[in-house]
């Protein structure tokens, strides 16, 4: 397979996993072709690799660099602004992670601490099921949050020697 074809290839299976994860198509495509780049390429580099809107580029890298995954970079004799992307996966994975807690767990920990001080009778059923219910998910959370907040101070190495000891 020629260069240009793996690149498109590795672009489009990345948008589309990353649909899968919940985050939007095209802002993962920009992401890949940036890793997969060498130098900084421009909004206009990018709309016409990907074959998007100027509306659509510009939303989604706003978003990325929001995200910590793309940052803005000067190329000397250029007017245009450049992004580029980290391209070491692991400070990748772990940026995601962070924020993907930061926007979906965090926000359901804090509605999970606020139902679990829900007023009635204890010996109710239905009050009992409800709290028993939030108080194992919470629990479940707290635990996640543990083991996420781990991850995102881990070394790579620490990393992935913890989890072969726990497969073995």
């Amino acid at each position: 397979m020629k260069l240009e074809a793996a690149k498109q290839q590795f672009v489009q299976s990345w948008g589309s996993l990353a649909t899968q994860w919940g985050i939007n198509k095209t802002m993962a495509q920009i992401h890949a072709l940036l890793m997969v780049t060498p130098n900084p390429l421009s909004q206009d580099d990018l709309m016409e690799q990907l074959s998007i809107s100027r509306g659509n580029a510009n939303m989604n890298i706003r978003e990325l660099i929001n995200w910590g995954l793309v940052e803005r970079v000067v190329v000397s004799g250029e007017r245009k602004e450049f992004f580029t992307a980290d391209k070491d996966i692991w400070r990748v994975a772990r940026q995601v992670i962070k924020e993907r807690k930061k926007r979906e767990l965090d926000p359901m920990m804090r509605v999970l601490d606020q139902l679990q001080e829900v007023e009635g009778d204890k010996k109710d059923p239905e009050v009992r099921q409800f709290t028993e219910t939030v108080g194992s998910i919470r629990k479940f959370a707290r635990q996640a949050d543990k083991t996420l907040d781990t991850m995102i101070r881990a070394d790579e190495s620490w990393f992935w020697g913890s989890l072969m000891k726990l497969i073995k």
